[in-house]
């Protein structure tokens, strides 16, 4: 069955439809704190809570949806076949409603009568039980009921077909049913199965049955069962149209085609033009939903904004590799805007002037600094093949050098903002290692110093520190919690002044605020003012404060601890300065003036009075 990206889109939702369930829509790709992620990584991520027991807003018990999804942990196998950042997740979910008898005749059916896959090829996984939980026969045997043979039925340990929540209990969890399907009929051997490591068999999709309840020492059967499946959107559309290259589907053509006619070469032709293809054509569409998403980020130096401008950069390193400029970059950004994901992600259309603006900036940042700094980055390199020379010839025993040493990489990161993965991966396409435990070190002995040159500033932009200053300080924070909630989380702190008389706040924004925004903003402080809502402050590592949620400006290690202040359900920001007890201190705030500050830049002032 040949299928276009869209038509597979209203496939999938029309099917579950028509089986009463919900499509309750995408979410935001930007993890919202409660699960421990940065972004969302799977379709069930945003449903936790409902799988966990409470009852979806909707009242239903069947829902469905296509989400989008961004895991970066395997960025590196970008460049292959099937790897990708952004991914979306077919998916379906039943709410304590059907279980394992019409899961597996419905994912049969729409893999067989609807998608048009031949059933005889048609592979799965169960759970092969062990002493906490018995053998899943129950699939098995309603597999072979739909007509799956009984050879392409596969029983493997609970590391490969079993999900809960590690680390809880009392939670739902339990075995999962895999689907897999190849991606050719030429087997590498005998023995040539789904187990098989030479990649011809892809999983496609999973039915995770949630029967049962975790204890401190094993399980129980649960009366409330659900149903969580999940489908690999590109995998599904890859195979359905006969492809074994992701990268050749709809979704990526024009891009590909676009980079071919720029690079003057062929997709396919060599390695190293096909890899830096894929690494563009990937981040560049990562970075797209990023920055365009509702709750959408910017490049920075912390947080998921790090990670976005790891993936921008990388982008603008391998296209420069196949002679791709700034411009080429922003046209490949207007054809997922535009052309792909216009229909799907209307947002990106809206929000186009704004995604262009971010990612131009972030090349034009970074482009002068690449040149320079893969100048120093040859240089290292050089350096220590010279060496080497040098002293193989004075010394037989000698053992050449294989690593870049951790200063050198961290002068890389300090002058010419090479994030140290950059200069791993590059050292690698030489042969070579980073002295990690050295970068660590000249990473820390740098923070050090900064926090010594920090140490007798002002915290937070106050002039003091007394009872007012304090109650602007807290007002800056539900300030710029308001101002994300307006413009969305790329919205950040330009820097604050603080007086007993009043605050000023500079964040980053592109046009003056109107009238009604002004005016929504004020109301949005005043009504947390009058819930009368504790300041509650906590300490834990950097990390984990991101991983909660937590926002904010901090340069320092992971594993240092940090204090975050949590406003109610209003804010939950990292930050050094003094707060009041509770937000009813604050009396009542006023902007008295919206500016410019500089460009890209406003500036708000504003007053509380008692």
């Amino acid at each position: 069955m040949k299928i276009q990206s869209q038509k597979l889109r209203d496939t999938w939702l029309k099917y579950y439809e028509e089986k009463g369930h919900l499509n309750i829509g995408a979410v935001s790709l930007i993890g919202d704190g409660s699960t421990g992620v940065m972004f969302n990584v799977a379709g069930m991520q945003p449903l936790m809570p409902y799988l966990l027991g409470a009852k979806h807003p909707s009242g239903k018990t069947r829902l469905c949806n296509v989400q989008g999804c961004v895991r970066t942990i395997d960025i590196e196998s970008v460049g292959d076949q099937t790897h990708l950042t952004f991914f979306e997740m077919m998916g379906n979910w039943s709410l304590g409603d059907y279980f394992k008898k019409e899961k597996t005749k419905w994912t049969y059916d729409l893999l067989t009568k609807v998608f048009g896959l031949d059933g005889n090829k048609i592979c799965a996984t169960v759970f092969a039980g062990d002493n906490s939980a018995p053998r899943d026969e129950e699939t098995a045997g309603l597999l072979k009921d739909l007509g799956i043979k009984p050879e392409n039925i596969y029983y493997l340990p609970k590391e490969d077909n079993w999900w809960e929540l590690e680390g809880t209990v009392g939670t739902p969890c339990g075995p999962d049913n895999e689907w897999f399907y190849p991606l050719h009929d030429k087997p590498c051997g005998p023995h040539c199965d789904i187990n098989c490591k030479c990649g011809r068999y892809v999983e496609v999709g999973n039915d995770v049955y949630m029967q049962y309840k975790k204890l401190e020492n094993g399980y129980e059967p649960l009366s409330n069962k659900n149903v969580d499946t999940g489908f690999g959107f590109e995998r599904v559309l890859m195979f359905l149209n006969g492809l074994t290259d992701v990268y050749k589907t709809d979704l990526f053509e024009e891009v590909v085609a676009y980079a071919e006619n720029k690079a003057g070469k062929k997709y396919g032709t060599d390695e190293e033009t096909t890899k830096a293809i894929r690494i563009v054509a990937d981040h560049m569409r990562t970075t797209v939903m990023l920055i365009g998403d509702p709750n959408g980020i910017v490049p920075s130096n912390t947080g998921s904004g790090y990670v976005l401008r790891r993936l921008m950069r990388r982008a603008i390193r391998f296209a420069r590799s196949i002679n791709l400029s700034a411009e080429d970059l922003c046209e490949i950004a207007k054809i997922y805007i535009e052309k792909v994901y216009n229909h799907a992600y209307p947002l990106l259309v809206e929000k186009e002037d704004y995604i262009l603006a971010e990612l131009t900036k972030e090349i034009n940042k970074f482009e002068a600094m690449l040149v320079q700094g893969t100048k120093e980055f040859e240089k290292v390199v050089s350096g220590i093949a010279r060496k080497n020379e040098f002293m193989s010839k004075s010394n037989p025993n000698y053992k050449p050098e294989t690593q870049i040493s951790g200063k050198s990489a961290f002068r890389l990161y300090e002058t010419y903002g090479f994030p140290v993965e950059m200069t791993i991966e590059m050292a690698a396409e030489k042969g070579l290692s980073v002295d990690m435990d050295g970068y660590k070190q000249a990473f820390e002995e740098h923070q050090e110093l900064a926090r010594t040159a920090r140490a007798g500033e002002n915290k937070g932009g106050l002039a003091g520190q007394g009872e007012l200053e304090t109650q602007y300080h807290t007002a800056t924070h539900l300030t710029l919690a308001g101002l994300r909630k307006l413009f969305g989380t790329q919205t950040v702190q330009h820097g604050s002044n603080i007086t007993s008389e009043r605050m000023r706040f500079d964040f980053n924004l592109d046009r003056k605020m109107t009238d009604e925004e002004i005016k929504w903003l004020e109301d949005f402080v005043n009504d947390a003012i009058a819930r009368k809502i504790d300041v509650v402050r906590k300490e834990m590592p950097y990390s984990k404060a991101l991983e909660s949620g937590a926002y904010g400006i901090y340069n320092g290690k992971p594993d240092e601890v940090v204090s975050v202040y949590v406003i109610g359900d209003v804010d939950n920001q990292i930050c050094g300065g003094p707060h009041v007890k509770n937000t009813s201190e604050l009396g009542h705030y006023k902007i008295v003036k919206e500016q410019s500050s500089s460009s890209g830049i406003r500036r708000i002032k504003a007053v509380l009075t008692h």
